[in-house]
Protein backbone atom coordinates (compact mmCIF):
# COMPACT_ATOMS: atom_id res chain seq x y z
CA UNK A 1 0.00 0.00 0.00
CA UNK A 2 1.36 3.66 -0.91
CA UNK A 3 1.23 6.63 0.99
CA UNK A 4 -1.45 7.62 -0.94
CA UNK A 5 -3.80 4.53 -1.21
CA UNK A 6 -6.93 3.99 0.84
CA UNK A 7 -8.14 1.08 1.35
CA UNK A 8 -11.22 0.13 -0.35
CA UNK A 9 -14.43 1.32 0.17
CA UNK A 10 -17.07 -1.05 2.11
CA UNK A 11 -20.30 -1.44 0.08
CA UNK A 12 -21.92 -2.60 3.40
CA UNK A 13 -25.18 -1.16 4.30
CA UNK A 14 -24.48 -1.60 7.75
CA UNK A 15 -21.01 0.36 7.51
CA UNK A 16 -22.54 3.26 5.93
CA UNK A 17 -25.40 3.72 8.59
CA UNK A 18 -22.57 3.18 11.49
CA UNK A 19 -20.64 5.19 9.27
CA UNK A 20 -24.06 7.90 9.52
CA UNK A 21 -24.34 7.04 13.31
CA UNK A 22 -21.33 8.29 14.26
CA UNK A 23 -19.98 11.28 12.33
CA UNK A 24 -24.19 12.34 13.10
CA UNK A 25 -23.11 11.90 17.24
CA UNK A 26 -20.01 13.56 16.33
CA UNK A 27 -21.73 16.95 14.53
CA UNK A 28 -24.20 16.92 17.24
CA UNK A 29 -22.05 16.72 20.07
CA UNK A 30 -19.67 19.32 18.69
CA UNK A 31 -22.30 21.64 17.78
CA UNK A 32 -23.59 21.32 21.96
CA UNK A 33 -20.17 22.36 23.04
CA UNK A 34 -19.37 24.73 20.42
CA UNK A 35 -22.44 26.97 20.53
CA UNK A 36 -23.38 26.75 23.94
CA UNK A 37 -19.80 27.80 24.43
CA UNK A 38 -19.59 30.20 22.03
CA UNK A 39 -23.08 31.76 20.98
CA UNK A 40 -23.99 31.68 25.38
CA UNK A 41 -21.24 30.80 27.75
CA UNK A 42 -18.95 33.01 26.66
CA UNK A 43 -20.59 36.12 25.76
CA UNK A 44 -22.22 35.94 29.09
CA UNK A 45 -18.78 35.58 30.65
CA UNK A 46 -17.90 38.82 29.01
CA UNK A 47 -20.41 40.59 30.28
CA UNK A 48 -21.28 39.29 33.84
CA UNK A 49 -18.27 37.83 35.17
CA UNK A 50 -15.55 40.79 33.56
CA UNK A 51 -17.66 43.13 33.43
CA UNK A 52 -17.77 44.32 29.58
CA UNK A 53 -20.37 47.00 28.07
CA UNK A 54 -21.87 46.45 24.86
CA UNK A 55 -19.55 47.70 22.41
CA UNK A 56 -16.79 46.66 24.37
CA UNK A 57 -17.69 42.61 24.56
CA UNK A 58 -19.16 42.94 20.95
CA UNK A 59 -15.80 43.92 20.37
CA UNK A 60 -13.86 41.43 22.24
CA UNK A 61 -16.65 38.70 21.40
CA UNK A 62 -15.11 39.47 17.72
CA UNK A 63 -11.40 39.22 18.66
CA UNK A 64 -11.76 36.26 20.03
CA UNK A 65 -13.55 34.14 17.74
CA UNK A 66 -11.19 35.89 14.92
CA UNK A 67 -8.50 34.56 16.32
CA UNK A 68 -9.61 31.13 16.91
CA UNK A 69 -10.66 31.29 13.11
CA UNK A 70 -7.61 32.54 11.92
CA UNK A 71 -5.68 30.14 14.01
CA UNK A 72 -7.94 26.59 12.59
CA UNK A 73 -6.83 27.84 9.22
CA UNK A 74 -3.47 26.78 9.65
CA UNK A 75 -3.92 23.94 12.14
CA UNK A 76 -6.86 21.81 9.64
CA UNK A 77 -4.10 21.91 6.71
CA UNK A 78 -1.41 20.79 8.74
CA UNK A 79 -3.26 17.97 10.21
CA UNK A 80 -4.81 17.14 7.06
CA UNK A 81 -1.71 16.51 5.68
CA UNK A 82 -0.19 14.82 8.39
CA UNK A 83 -3.10 13.05 8.85
CA UNK A 84 -2.91 11.43 5.08
CA UNK A 85 0.70 10.46 6.45
CA UNK A 86 0.25 8.94 9.40
CA UNK A 87 1.27 5.05 9.43
CA UNK A 88 -0.35 3.51 12.78
CA UNK A 89 -1.88 -0.25 13.93
CA UNK A 90 -5.65 1.80 14.18
CA UNK A 91 -5.27 3.48 10.86
CA UNK A 92 -4.36 7.33 9.39
CA UNK A 93 -7.18 8.90 10.67
CA UNK A 94 -8.38 7.40 14.13
CA UNK A 95 -5.46 8.39 16.93
CA UNK A 96 -5.71 11.99 15.13
CA UNK A 97 -9.41 12.14 16.24
CA UNK A 98 -8.89 9.97 19.56
CA UNK A 99 -6.53 12.64 20.78
CA UNK A 100 -8.13 15.81 19.55
CA UNK A 101 -10.90 14.65 21.76
CA UNK A 102 -9.47 15.57 25.09
CA UNK A 103 -7.70 18.59 23.88
CA UNK A 104 -10.82 19.90 22.47
CA UNK A 105 -12.93 18.67 25.77
CA UNK A 106 -10.53 20.02 28.73
CA UNK A 107 -9.62 22.71 26.87
CA UNK A 108 -13.64 23.79 26.53
CA UNK A 109 -14.46 23.37 29.78
CA UNK A 110 -10.96 25.62 31.03
CA UNK A 111 -12.89 28.67 28.91
CA UNK A 112 -14.58 28.89 32.67
CA UNK A 113 -11.35 29.77 34.53
CA UNK A 114 -9.73 32.24 32.73
CA UNK A 115 -10.58 36.40 34.04
CA UNK A 116 -9.63 38.18 30.96
CA UNK A 117 -10.68 38.46 27.07
CA UNK A 118 -7.21 38.04 26.48
CA UNK A 119 -6.35 34.76 28.54
CA UNK A 120 -10.52 33.12 27.32
CA UNK A 121 -8.86 33.82 23.47
CA UNK A 122 -5.92 31.72 24.10
CA UNK A 123 -7.60 28.71 25.90
CA UNK A 124 -10.19 29.32 22.97
CA UNK A 125 -7.67 28.92 20.40
CA UNK A 126 -6.09 26.27 22.33
CA UNK A 127 -9.29 24.26 22.14
CA UNK A 128 -9.87 24.52 18.02
CA UNK A 129 -6.75 22.87 17.95
CA UNK A 130 -8.35 19.63 19.07
CA UNK A 131 -11.54 20.64 17.62
CA UNK A 132 -9.54 20.40 13.97
CA UNK A 133 -7.61 17.00 15.25
CA UNK A 134 -10.92 15.55 15.16
CA UNK A 135 -13.06 17.40 12.44
CA UNK A 136 -10.47 17.10 9.30
CA UNK A 137 -9.73 13.30 9.75
CA UNK A 138 -13.43 12.68 9.59
CA UNK A 139 -13.90 14.82 7.27
CA UNK A 140 -10.82 13.31 5.08
CA UNK A 141 -12.70 9.67 5.90
CA UNK A 142 -16.02 10.43 4.14
CA UNK A 143 -13.66 10.47 1.19
CA UNK A 144 -11.33 7.46 2.29
CA UNK A 145 -14.22 5.28 3.06
CA UNK A 146 -18.12 6.30 1.94
CA UNK A 147 -19.34 5.26 -1.22
CA UNK A 148 -19.75 7.92 -3.34
CA UNK A 149 -23.98 7.35 -3.64
CA UNK A 150 -23.86 7.45 -0.29
CA UNK A 151 -21.78 10.77 0.27
CA UNK A 152 -24.84 13.17 0.80
CA UNK A 153 -26.75 10.75 3.30
CA UNK A 154 -23.51 10.99 5.51
CA UNK A 155 -23.02 14.61 5.19
CA UNK A 156 -26.44 15.30 6.08
CA UNK A 157 -25.84 13.46 9.03
CA UNK A 158 -23.04 15.81 9.60
CA UNK A 159 -25.18 18.77 8.39
CA UNK A 160 -27.47 18.02 10.13
CA UNK A 161 -26.43 16.88 13.19
CA UNK A 162 -24.19 20.19 13.36
CA UNK A 163 -27.36 22.24 12.94
CA UNK A 164 -29.28 20.31 15.66
CA UNK A 165 -26.19 20.64 18.48
CA UNK A 166 -26.55 24.05 17.71
CA UNK A 167 -30.17 23.72 19.12
CA UNK A 168 -29.19 21.62 22.42
CA UNK A 169 -25.99 24.02 22.96
CA UNK A 170 -27.60 26.93 23.15
CA UNK A 171 -30.46 25.50 25.12
CA UNK A 172 -28.29 24.66 27.33
CA UNK A 173 -26.22 27.47 27.20
CA UNK A 174 -29.37 29.32 28.07
CA UNK A 175 -30.42 27.29 31.24
CA UNK A 176 -26.99 27.65 32.88
CA UNK A 177 -26.94 31.55 32.12
CA UNK A 178 -26.70 32.28 35.38
CA UNK A 179 -24.18 29.44 36.56
CA UNK A 180 -22.09 29.03 33.67
CA UNK A 181 -19.66 27.43 35.45
CA UNK A 182 -21.68 23.90 35.39
CA UNK A 183 -22.42 24.94 31.40
CA UNK A 184 -18.87 25.15 31.07
CA UNK A 185 -18.66 21.56 32.50
CA UNK A 186 -21.54 20.09 30.00
CA UNK A 187 -19.80 21.79 26.89
CA UNK A 188 -16.54 20.46 27.69
CA UNK A 189 -18.15 16.78 28.29
CA UNK A 190 -19.80 16.73 24.93
CA UNK A 191 -16.97 18.32 22.93
CA UNK A 192 -14.87 14.89 24.67
CA UNK A 193 -17.43 12.62 23.48
CA UNK A 194 -17.88 14.00 19.83
CA UNK A 195 -14.57 12.50 19.09
CA UNK A 196 -14.73 9.29 21.04
CA UNK A 197 -18.30 8.25 20.29
CA UNK A 198 -17.56 8.90 16.46
CA UNK A 199 -14.54 6.59 16.64
CA UNK A 200 -16.39 3.83 19.07
CA UNK A 201 -20.01 3.74 16.28
CA UNK A 202 -18.23 4.05 12.78
CA UNK A 203 -16.58 1.00 11.55
CA UNK A 204 -12.92 0.76 12.97
CA UNK A 205 -10.52 2.01 10.07
CA UNK A 206 -8.20 -0.10 8.56
CA UNK A 207 -4.50 -0.24 10.09
CA UNK A 208 -1.91 1.88 7.99
CA UNK A 209 0.81 0.62 10.41
CA UNK A 210 2.14 -0.94 6.98
CA UNK A 211 1.77 1.67 4.55
CA UNK A 212 4.89 2.26 2.77
CA UNK A 213 6.29 5.92 3.69
CA UNK A 214 7.41 8.18 0.77
CA UNK A 215 11.04 8.96 2.53
CA UNK A 216 11.92 11.34 -0.26
CA UNK A 217 10.42 14.31 1.51
CA UNK A 218 11.45 16.13 4.22
CA UNK A 219 9.59 17.18 7.15
CA UNK A 220 9.49 20.73 5.83
CA UNK A 221 9.02 19.67 2.26
CA UNK A 222 5.96 17.86 3.83
CA UNK A 223 4.73 21.30 5.68
CA UNK A 224 5.08 23.28 2.37
CA UNK A 225 2.90 20.67 0.55
CA UNK A 226 0.85 21.27 3.44
CA UNK A 227 0.35 25.44 2.77
CA UNK A 228 -0.25 24.52 -0.79
CA UNK A 229 -3.73 24.92 -2.14
CA UNK A 230 -4.91 22.82 -5.28
CA UNK A 231 -3.39 24.35 -8.41
CA UNK A 232 -4.52 22.03 -11.29
CA UNK A 233 -7.95 21.39 -12.49
CA UNK A 234 -9.48 22.94 -9.49
CA UNK A 235 -12.04 25.60 -11.10
CA UNK A 236 -15.11 23.82 -9.40
CA UNK A 237 -13.06 23.53 -5.82
CA UNK A 238 -12.62 27.15 -5.28
CA UNK A 239 -16.54 27.80 -6.53
CA UNK A 240 -17.51 25.40 -3.75
CA UNK A 241 -14.81 26.73 -1.30
CA UNK A 242 -16.27 30.51 -2.12
CA UNK A 243 -20.29 29.03 -1.91
CA UNK A 244 -19.11 27.96 1.69
CA UNK A 245 -17.06 30.27 3.00
CA UNK A 246 -19.99 33.23 1.82
CA UNK A 247 -22.69 31.34 3.43
CA UNK A 248 -20.64 30.53 6.86
CA UNK A 249 -19.97 34.40 6.73
CA UNK A 250 -23.88 35.01 6.54
CA UNK A 251 -24.10 32.46 9.57
CA UNK A 252 -21.75 33.50 11.53
CA UNK A 253 -23.14 37.04 11.22
CA UNK A 254 -26.08 36.51 13.55
CA UNK A 255 -25.88 33.22 14.91
CA UNK A 256 -22.49 34.58 17.36
CA UNK A 257 -24.63 37.45 18.26
CA UNK A 258 -28.34 35.97 19.56
CA UNK A 259 -27.80 36.74 22.81
CA UNK A 260 -26.55 40.34 21.64
CA UNK A 261 -29.13 40.50 19.33
CA UNK A 262 -31.90 39.93 21.96
CA UNK A 263 -30.91 42.30 24.50
CA UNK A 264 -29.45 45.59 21.75
CA UNK A 265 -31.76 44.62 18.82
CA UNK A 266 -34.70 43.28 20.07
CA UNK A 267 -34.57 44.95 23.59
CA UNK A 268 -35.00 42.57 25.93
CA UNK A 269 -33.47 41.60 29.30
CA UNK A 270 -30.92 38.94 29.92
CA UNK A 271 -33.43 36.43 31.89
CA UNK A 272 -36.14 37.30 28.51
CA UNK A 273 -32.85 36.66 26.26
CA UNK A 274 -32.39 33.43 28.08
CA UNK A 275 -36.07 32.31 27.77
CA UNK A 276 -36.25 33.25 23.93
CA UNK A 277 -32.97 31.65 23.15
CA UNK A 278 -34.64 28.08 24.59
CA UNK A 279 -37.51 28.54 22.05
CA UNK A 280 -35.06 29.60 19.35
CA UNK A 281 -33.08 26.18 20.00
CA UNK A 282 -36.23 24.07 19.37
CA UNK A 283 -36.92 25.58 16.22
CA UNK A 284 -33.60 25.23 15.17
CA UNK A 285 -33.76 21.33 16.22
CA UNK A 286 -37.12 20.53 14.61
CA UNK A 287 -36.17 22.57 11.23
CA UNK A 288 -32.72 21.50 10.71
CA UNK A 289 -33.64 17.72 11.87
CA UNK A 290 -36.80 18.19 9.04
CA UNK A 291 -34.00 19.12 6.52
CA UNK A 292 -31.53 16.81 7.22
CA UNK A 293 -33.65 14.07 6.74
CA UNK A 294 -35.27 14.89 3.68
CA UNK A 295 -32.44 16.80 1.67
CA UNK A 296 -29.30 14.09 2.03
CA UNK A 297 -31.62 11.10 1.09
CA UNK A 298 -33.22 13.06 -1.73
CA UNK A 299 -30.04 14.72 -2.92
CA UNK A 300 -28.43 11.42 -3.46
CA UNK A 301 -31.75 9.78 -5.11
CA UNK A 302 -31.22 12.27 -7.75
CA UNK A 303 -27.59 12.60 -7.82
CA UNK A 304 -27.97 16.21 -7.24
CA UNK A 305 -26.13 18.86 -5.37
CA UNK A 306 -25.88 21.97 -7.06
CA UNK A 307 -30.05 22.36 -7.16
CA UNK A 308 -30.38 21.29 -3.18
CA UNK A 309 -28.18 24.22 -1.78
CA UNK A 310 -29.31 26.61 -4.16
CA UNK A 311 -32.70 26.17 -2.36
CA UNK A 312 -31.21 26.37 0.67
CA UNK A 313 -29.52 29.37 -0.04
CA UNK A 314 -32.73 31.03 -1.06
CA UNK A 315 -34.49 29.51 1.94
CA UNK A 316 -31.38 30.75 4.32
CA UNK A 317 -31.90 34.51 2.84
CA UNK A 318 -35.40 34.45 3.59
CA UNK A 319 -34.78 33.38 7.24
CA UNK A 320 -32.09 36.12 7.60
CA UNK A 321 -34.44 39.01 6.95
CA UNK A 322 -37.06 37.92 9.40
CA UNK A 323 -35.13 40.16 12.41
CA UNK A 324 -34.64 42.84 9.86
CA UNK A 325 -38.16 43.54 8.69
CA UNK A 326 -39.67 42.28 12.29
CA UNK A 327 -37.31 43.58 15.38
CA UNK A 328 -39.28 41.56 17.44
CA UNK A 329 -38.86 38.48 19.68
CA UNK A 330 -41.69 36.82 16.51
CA UNK A 331 -38.99 37.90 14.08
CA UNK A 332 -36.11 35.64 15.73
CA UNK A 333 -38.28 32.68 16.13
CA UNK A 334 -38.97 33.15 12.32
CA UNK A 335 -34.68 33.57 11.63
CA UNK A 336 -34.81 30.33 14.04
CA UNK A 337 -37.33 28.30 12.08
CA UNK A 338 -36.64 29.35 8.51
CA UNK A 339 -32.89 29.90 8.18
CA UNK A 340 -32.29 26.68 10.39
CA UNK A 341 -34.04 24.86 7.63
CA UNK A 342 -32.10 26.54 5.07
CA UNK A 343 -29.44 25.92 6.48
CA UNK A 344 -29.69 22.18 7.31
CA UNK A 345 -30.48 21.86 3.78
CA UNK A 346 -27.12 23.41 3.34
CA UNK A 347 -25.42 21.49 5.40
CA UNK A 348 -27.34 17.65 4.33
CA UNK A 349 -25.21 18.00 1.03
CA UNK A 350 -22.34 20.44 1.59
CA UNK A 351 -19.65 17.78 2.59
CA UNK A 352 -20.80 15.32 0.07
CA UNK A 353 -19.89 18.32 -2.81
CA UNK A 354 -16.70 18.80 -1.48
CA UNK A 355 -15.79 15.67 -1.52
CA UNK A 356 -17.15 15.35 -5.48
CA UNK A 357 -15.53 18.47 -6.20
CA UNK A 358 -11.61 17.52 -5.08
CA UNK A 359 -8.98 17.74 -7.54
CA UNK A 360 -7.22 14.41 -6.08
CA UNK A 361 -8.98 11.87 -4.28
CA UNK A 362 -5.39 11.10 -2.83
CA UNK A 363 -4.75 14.09 -1.29
CA UNK A 364 -8.08 14.14 -0.21
CA UNK A 365 -7.03 14.54 4.21
CA UNK A 366 -4.98 18.23 2.65
CA UNK A 367 -7.34 19.59 0.54
CA UNK A 368 -10.11 19.55 2.39
CA UNK A 369 -8.06 20.97 5.02
CA UNK A 370 -8.17 23.42 2.25
CA UNK A 371 -11.84 23.77 2.11
CA UNK A 372 -12.37 24.10 5.74
CA UNK A 373 -10.47 27.50 5.32
CA UNK A 374 -13.68 28.20 3.81
CA UNK A 375 -15.27 27.57 7.53
CA UNK A 376 -12.49 29.27 9.41
CA UNK A 377 -11.99 32.22 7.18
CA UNK A 378 -16.26 32.48 6.98
CA UNK A 379 -16.24 32.50 10.91
CA UNK A 380 -13.38 35.37 11.17
CA UNK A 381 -14.91 37.29 8.68
CA UNK A 382 -19.00 37.34 9.61
CA UNK A 383 -18.03 38.17 13.42
CA UNK A 384 -15.87 40.95 12.27
CA UNK A 385 -18.31 42.48 9.85
CA UNK A 386 -21.28 42.52 12.74
CA UNK A 387 -18.72 43.83 15.24
CA UNK A 388 -17.66 46.63 12.73
CA UNK A 389 -21.01 47.44 11.68
CA UNK A 390 -22.07 47.57 15.51
CA UNK A 391 -19.21 49.50 15.86
CA UNK A 392 -19.60 52.05 13.24
CA UNK A 393 -23.46 52.52 13.32
CA UNK A 394 -24.49 51.43 17.04
CA UNK A 395 -27.09 49.01 16.17
CA UNK A 396 -28.02 45.77 14.33
CA UNK A 397 -30.16 47.00 10.95
CA UNK A 398 -27.41 47.00 8.74
CA UNK A 399 -26.16 43.21 9.52
CA UNK A 400 -28.77 41.08 8.87
CA UNK A 401 -29.04 42.50 4.83
CA UNK A 402 -25.09 42.69 4.83
CA UNK A 403 -25.65 38.64 5.44
CA UNK A 404 -28.37 38.65 2.97
CA UNK A 405 -25.86 39.92 0.62
CA UNK A 406 -23.33 37.62 1.28
CA UNK A 407 -25.58 34.19 1.01
CA UNK A 408 -26.87 35.59 -3.05
CA UNK A 409 -23.53 34.90 -3.56
CA UNK A 410 -23.26 32.01 -2.24
CA UNK A 411 -26.09 31.05 -4.38
CA UNK A 412 -24.19 32.07 -7.22
CA UNK A 413 -21.20 30.21 -6.69
CA UNK A 414 -22.62 26.91 -6.10
CA UNK A 415 -24.62 27.36 -9.46
CA UNK A 416 -21.13 28.06 -11.48
CA UNK A 417 -19.66 24.43 -10.44
CA UNK A 418 -19.59 22.50 -13.68
CA UNK A 419 -18.41 19.01 -13.17
CA UNK A 420 -20.95 17.87 -10.54
CA UNK A 421 -25.10 18.48 -10.89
Amino acid sequence: MTAATVAPKSPNKTNKWRYTAGFMAFAILSGVAFFGTMSVLVPQRLRADLGMGATESTAALGAINSAGSIASIFIALFIGALSDRTASRWGKRTPWIFTGAFIYGICFWSLSRPSTAVLIGVFYVIALVGLNMVQAPIYALISDRVEEESRATVSAAIGGGGVIGQGIGTLIGSRFIENVEVGFICTGLCALAAGVLAVVIAPREPSSKDMVKDTSKSTWKVIVESLTPPLKDCGDFYRAFICRTCLIVAYQMIFSYQLYILTDHIGESTKQAAVSMSVISVLTMVASMIASLISGPIADALHRRKAPIAVACIVFAIGLAMPWIFPTQMGMFLFGGIASFGYGMYLSVDQALNVDVLPNKETAGKDLGFMNIATCAGQAIGVAITSSIVAATGSYNFVFPTAIVMTAIAAISVLGIKRVK
